[in-house]
């Protein structure tokens, strides 16, 4: 287990699984390496990865992300990748 990690509740993690099913683009605001960071993200898949659990997703432009998912903040559902 990846001692830094801290899991996100179920119900989080089920409305991550719902926006890959509906392939439903997200606004995403997260804490990267360079500090907080606000993205619009198609979410594709979740992994589990040494302990700590990710966020596969991409841009609108095609640029992949990957995120683990105690960095996320807020996660929110939009209509279209504007």
């Amino acid at each position: 287990m990846n001692r830094s990690y801290t899991p996100v509740s179920c119900e989080i993690y089920s409305r991550y699984e719902l926006a890959i099913l509906h392939r439903a683009w997200l606004r995403v605001l997260w804490h990267g390496r360079r500090g907080p960071r606000l993205e619009r993200l198609l979410p594709l898949d979740l992994r589990t990865h040494r302990g700590a659990e990710y966020l596969i997703a991409r841009t609108p432009g095609g640029v992949p992300r990957v995120m683990r998912l105690d960095r996320i903040r807020n996660a929110e559902p939009i209509e279209a990748a504007e």
